[in-house]
């Protein structure tokens, strides 16, 4: 029973545990079906149903409870998806030329961006570049549209942001065609790729009037060029 050292065995150590567990447990559910239970579901509920006041209480906890719970499961989404990172509005700065704080990006910084991470850094250039109403809507339903922003004459551009690890295909620009302007009222639609387009994909875009920002073009806009000059020799807007 006891080791040489006048300790309790182990086994029986935990079979003695076990049985006051058991003991314990035994005793809560007496409690609980003899005298917890019958005091909530008979006294306690009988006395709550027997006043309109009572019940009406009753109802008004229990919706703010259901309240306060879906509040906090949406906060906590909020907070798990980074938004508190990444505001989805942006105030508009239009930055000094000889600032030497001006925003850019390196390439291989935007490379190890995320989707989203990198939505918000096209939509930081572009509050850099003094668009204003800039907003990043990329999402779930977003139909083809991921940033948008008003140019400094009023016009709406809408853009896509393609970080693929390889050149984005035609059937991707033919999507966001078709979509940018009948459903986001852009005048000016870009799409651009990190790391470029195929030639199809670029054919299509300058049959459609779109712009394809593809490598060399979003690296010019990134090092300081305003979006306008970076895609001058990429496609007019």
């Amino acid at each position: 029973m006891f080791n040489d050292d006048g300790s309790l065995d182990p086994f029986l150590k935990g079979l003695l545990y076990l049985v006051l567990a058991a003991a314990t447990v035994k005793m809560v559910w007496d409690w609980l079906t003899t005298t917890a239970l019958p005091w909530i579901t008979v006294d306690l509920w009988g006395a709550v149903t027997a006043s309109p006041w009572w019940t009406t209480l009753l109802i008004l906890g229990l919706l703010a409870g259901g309240g306060l719970v879906t509040w906090a499961l949406r906060t906590l989404r909020y907070l798990r998806a980074d938004h508190h990172h990444f505001p989805p509005t942006y105030r508009t700065v239009v930055p000094d030329e000889d600032d030497e704080d001006v925003l850019t990006y390196r390439m291989w910084e935007l490379s190890g961006m995320s989707g989203a991470e990198f939505e918000h850094a096209c939509a930081r250039l572009l509050v850099r570049d003094g668009f204003t109403d800039v907003r990043v809507v990329g999402g779930a339903g977003d139909l083809g549209a991921d940033v948008i922003a008003t140019g400094p004459a009023g016009e709406r551009l809408v853009f896509q942001c393609k970080r693929y690890a390889r050149p984005v295909a035609s059937g991707a620009v033919q999507q966001f065609n078709g979509t940018a302007r009948p459903e986001h009222g852009a005048d000016h639609a870009v799409i651009i790729g990190l790391n470029g387009f195929t030639d199809p994909a670029m054919k299509f875009a300058a049959r459609h009037q779109l712009t394809a920002m593809d490598r060399p073009a979003l690296k010019r806009w990134a090092h300081g060029q305003h979006l306008y000059d970076a895609v001058r020799t990429t496609a007019s807007l």
